[in-house]
């Protein structure tokens, strides 16, 4: 199973990219999962439904499921935050896993940089593990001390899907 991050600023595109990657990798036979890291308070349960108040009551996971999908709510309680690669081993085996978040891990990402994203530089100067940039406007790399690592258009969603087969490919 291949991992690749999805990273760059809040408000870079980051979500917009990976929807359109997934279906436009499917279309090239690949199987795809996400993963998403949220920085704020999310349930996805809704407060006085059977499930909510299980938890409420204290059970460590609940699965709810339907005749369309399933979804496993596990509690932390006092535990802490999970790793990665301990959320990753939770998912049925595929051929590439895009990861939105957890940018200071160490696996392979490609950035997503905007000009005017917040007003931030690129990270990709000051980490290894950004492997290309899809950017707009196209940057260049080696003004960054990076000569040599790939751009992509942002705008261009077939072009990157290309850059992802072939990485998923050679690893």
């Amino acid at each position: 199973m291949q991992v690749l991050g999805i990273t760059g600023w809040s408000g870079s595109g980051k979500t917009t990219l990976i929807v359109a990657l997934i279906p436009r990798l499917r279309a090239r036979g690949f199987t795809v999962s996400t993963l998403k890291h949220a920085h704020h308070e999310v349930d996805l349960d809704t407060p006085g439904k059977d499930t909510f108040r299980h938890r409420e009551a204290g059970a460590h996971e609940v699965i709810l499921a339907t005749g369309r999908r399933w979804a496993l709510l596990h509690e932390l309680r006092e535990q802490a935050e999970p790793a990665l690669s301990e959320l990753l081993a939770h998912l049925q085996p595929v051929d590439l896993v895009l990861v939105e978040g957890w940018k200071s891990g160490r696996y392979p990402k490609l950035e997503v940089w905007r000009s005017g994203s917040e007003d931030q530089p690129p990270r990709f100067p000051g980490d290894s593990t950004i492997i290309a940039v899809a950017s707009e406007p196209l940057l260049d790399p080696a003004r960054y001390d990076r000569p040599g690592l790939p751009v992509l258009p942002l705008g261009d969603a077939n072009r990157i899907a290309d850059f992802v087969v072939q990485f998923v490919r050679n690893n």
